[in-house]
This record gives C-alpha cells, sequence and structure tokens, in this order.
C-alpha cells in the first residue's frame, strides 16, 4: 500500500512527545533539521557573528533537550512557537554578554552607555521582537516547505521552478536552457507554486 505523503510530516505533538526521551536522536536529528535556520536566522538578524549565531544554535537545542521534560503540550500550556522564542533570547542574550562580561544584569556602572547596553541585555525581550521572530518564523515555514516540495518532484520541474521563480529568469530564457516549451515553465511554476502553499499549510498546523 503505498504511504500516505502526509505521514512523512510529523505532528507537534508526536515529535515533541518524542523528544522527551533523550535517546531518540533520529528525533532529535528531525527537530535540529526542522528549526536550525530559524534560531540561527534570528541570532544573526540580532547583530551576533556567525561563530555566535552557531554558537546559539547549540546552545538552543541543548536548554530545549535539558528542559523538554518540563514542557507540556497542549492549547493550556502555551505554544511551543513562544516557548522556543524565549530559549532563543535567552542564548542570545548570552552571547552579548560573552562579549563584555561587564554587560551583567546584576548591578550598575556609571558608564551611562554601558549601563544601557546591561539592561537591554538584562531584558532579552528587547534583543528579539517578536515581528523579527515572526517574519523568520515564516522564512523558515517556506524553505522546509520547498525543500519538503523538491524532494517530491523530477529534478527536471524543481530546475524549471528554480530558473523562473527563485532566479527569476525570463520564461523564455529558462525554456531555452532547459529545451522545453514555454508553456512547460509556466505549468511548472503553477504546479510547483501551489504545492508549496499546501506544504506551507500543513507545517503551520504541525509547528505553532
Amino acid at each position: 500500500m503505498a504511504r500516505d505523503p502526509d505521514d512523512s510530516i510529523p505532528t507537534r505533538q508526536s515529535l515533541l512527545g518524542r523528544l522527551k526521551d533523550w535517546q531518540d536522536q533520529q528525533s532529535w536529528q528531525e527537530f535540529f533539521d526542522t528549526y536550525w535556520r530559524l534560531i540561527y536566522g534570528v541570532a544573526a538578524r540580532a547583530g551576533l557573528s556567525d561563530a555566535e549565531a552557531q554558537e546559539v544554535v547549540q546552545e538552543t537545542v541543548i536548554a530545549v533537550a535539558r528542559a523538554m521534560g518540563e514542557f507540556r503540550i497542549g492549547a493550556a500550556y502555551g505554544s511551543f512557537k513562544n516557548w522556543l522564542l524565549q530559549i532563543t533570547r535567552r542564548r542570545i542574550a548570552d552571547q552579548f554578554r560573552k562579549r563584555d562580561p561587564r554587560l551583567q544584569p546584576a548591578g550598575r556602572s556609571d558608564d551611562t552607555s554601558l549601563t544601557d547596553a546591561a539592561d537591554r541585555i538584562a531584558d532579552p525581550a528587547s534583543l528579539v521582537g517578536e515581528e523579527l521572530w515572526d517574519e523568520q518564523w515564516r522564512h523558515n515555514l517556506a524553505d522546509l516547505a520547498m525543500a519538503r516540495v523538491k524532494q517530491r518532484v523530477s529534478p527536471k520541474q524543481w530546475l524549471l521552478f528554480q530558473y523562473f521563480v527563485l532566479k527569476e529568469l525570463p520564461a523564455r530564457e529558462v525554456a531555452t536552457r532547459c529545451r522545453v516549451n514555454v508553456a512547460q515553465v509556466y505549468m511548472a511554476r503553477y504546479r510547483l507554486a501551489a504545492q508549496i502553499k499546501q506544504e506551507v499549510r500543513r507545517l503551520e498546523k504541525t509547528m505553532n
């Protein structure tokens, strides 16, 4: 019997439930593959370097692993999306403190600029606003959706979509490069765009 393609998309509840088992390496790899770009992108947008943003990813995953046993699944306990935001904010704040040990929440300084900076670090919410988090969350959903659709379509169909939609080449140029007619270029855009939108909707239901 053919497998329902929806089976390859884990529900948030099922994945988070499996993450409570530290030994479930496959589920933790799935979690990392799903969220690392989101965490990295937010850290970079907050002003961290590549190395610092990568460390935020590592420390956030570790923090999630340590706290997963306390996380409760269900609307009554809040969303996983917001829970992950709080953890990511704290790990980003940690990186800024590593740059200058004086930027600690405890105590104050006569240097006004230093005091202001310390106050911002003491309040991680000021480093990553919900608007930035939501923006990166949407980008991450789109990237995941495209990656999954790419796995399901033929290499040629994806190449047509990549050239025409992602690289914004003229339809006739794409048709010439790929040795197809222009109608096939437009059809590839239509079909794959529809699949990506559908995949985004699925992910929205499972990741929030």
